[in-house]
């Protein structure tokens, strides 16, 4: 699916927090953390990873809770003050978010390009071999970038 008309809109459940994206993500894939499974409450989350200078609250206070990730890395998690939907993370790496893509009004575009931790999926879920997937976390996402740009040229 093509891209939209940047920027675009997303928020929480209740409306509280509202956010804009100016400009297009660097990817998007989905984590098969445990981590991730616990806190979307389903097999996976998916992850899109953003830079922080396209990334703007436009309303609305959100609750921040540091967690230590299945990779050992402190992850600053945004959530909304009101309804705790959990909104973006800020991961260890400066100048980059990585924003829960369902929490934009239309994810239709957000097609992701691989998955990460799958070592740790549910039993039923079956991983497409011909994404970019990896077994553990990575600290260079450059491979999932690289992916996003070829679907998306």
């Amino acid at each position: 699916m093509a891209l939209p008309n940047f920027p675009v809109e997303g928020g929480c459940s209740c409306g509280s927090v509202r956010y804009r994206l100016k400009a297009g993500p660097l990817t998007v894939y989905n984590c098969h953390c445990k981590d991730c499974q616990r806190y979307s409450g389903a097999a996976w989350s998916m992850s899109m990873i953003v830079r922080e200078d396209d990334f703007e609250v436009l309303s609305g206070e959100t609750e921040r809770y540091d967690r230590t990730a299945d990779s050992g890395n402190v992850i600053a998690m945004h959530f909304c003050a009101n309804c705790h939907n959990w909104l973006w993370n800020d991961p260890p790496l400066p100048g980059i978010l990585v924003l829960r893509a369902g929490s934009l009004d239309n994810m239709d575009w957000t097609r992701p390009v691989g998955n990460i931790w799958t070592d740790s999926k549910a039993a039923w879920v079956e991983i497409d071999p011909a994404l970019t997937n990896f077994n553990k976390g990575i600290a260079d996402r450059t491979p999932l970038f690289e992916a996003w740009s070829r679907a998306h040229s």
